[in-house]
């Protein structure tokens, strides 16, 4: 059982298989209705730019490189709308974006899971400036992006900074996919409590590593790539992630049906014995 005292979400093995099967049916989605992916996709970049914009102003654009690569932890959160246009299509709908908006306004849990995620990227980006001053200097200012990087590749203590920061960035990385994989489409199918949407996603990691790791390890780089010129390509490559994510859920956790206790037990689901409701 959960906190909440409902039936845990059932969680199956996945392959990469069954990854690429995923993607390739959040490209179709993303073909189907290319009108909300590029609205989700222009509103994410918009977003970026809006941030260089402002670090520009503040004279601090050398942190545009950890800004670019703590961006895709925003991603799921994003997304969130992708995932429901893949949900009504797969139900046979037409996309709405007025049911989108109300089922989204209903889930109140949400606010929480974006909570966590808005509070990762804020740790991200204040971990750069800790790092920053422990490697660089207290009081290091950079004029340019340019004068930045070449501080941190021509000296020896901009080489560590480089090495630890990026060590700490793919661990928040992985902390934050494990968190939110599988909950925000969770949340957004189903009335569950945040934990235990955040327990069902990382027990998917923990069930399928390999694939799951490799999936994480893939949409950071394409989401980084798609940052490099001006965040520009985040416009066609966010909606096809998030459509493609959608579709991973549903390989993940299994149907209500499933869950059933009558039902049994699968050999490639995941199960957890029943622990005591609270309250």
């Amino acid at each position: 059982m959960s906190i909440s005292g409902k039936v845990d979400p059932v969680v199956r093995r996945v392959s990469v298989g069954d990854i690429a099967e995923a993607f390739g049916q959040g490209l179709r989605d993303f073909q189907a209705a290319p009108l909300y992916g590029l609205a989700f996709g222009v509103f994410y970049a918009a977003g970026g730019m809006l941030i260089l914009a402002c670090l520009t102003a503040l004279h601090m654009v050398y942190l545009a490189y950890p800004l670019a690569a703590g961006f895709a932890l925003l991603g799921p959160f994003v997304a969130l709308g992708l995932y429901e246009v893949s949900r009504q299509r797969e139900g046979g709908r037409r996309p709405s974006l007025r049911q989108m908006i109300g089922l989204m306004r209903s889930r109140s849990e949400l606010g929480w899971m974006a909570f966590v995620t808005l509070f990762l990227f804020v740790i991200w980006m204040y971990q750069i400036r800790l790092l920053i001053a422990l490697f660089l200097g207290i009081g290091a200012s950079f004029g340019s992006l340019n004068e930045f990087i070449s501080a941190v590749l021509t000296t020896n203590e901009g080489l560590v900074f480089l090495a630890v920061g990026n060590c700490i960035g793919a661990a928040l990385a992985l902390v934050l996919f494990s968190l939110t994989v599988v909950s925000f489409p969770l949340l957004l199918d189903r009335d569950v409590d945040f934990v235990t949407a955040m327990i069902t996603s990382v027990r998917a990691v923990v069930t399928s590593p390999l694939p799951m790791i490799g999936w994480a390890a893939a949409i950071v780089l394409l989401l980084a790539l798609s940052a490099l010129p001006y965040f520009l390509g985040l416009v066609v490559t966010l909606p096809i992630l998030g459509h493609a994510t959608w579709h991973l859920y549903r390989k993940i956790v299994a149907p209500v049906a499933a869950e059933l206790p009558a039902s049994g037990s699968a050999d490639n689901v995941l199960q957890l014995p029943p622990v005591a409701s609270r309250g």
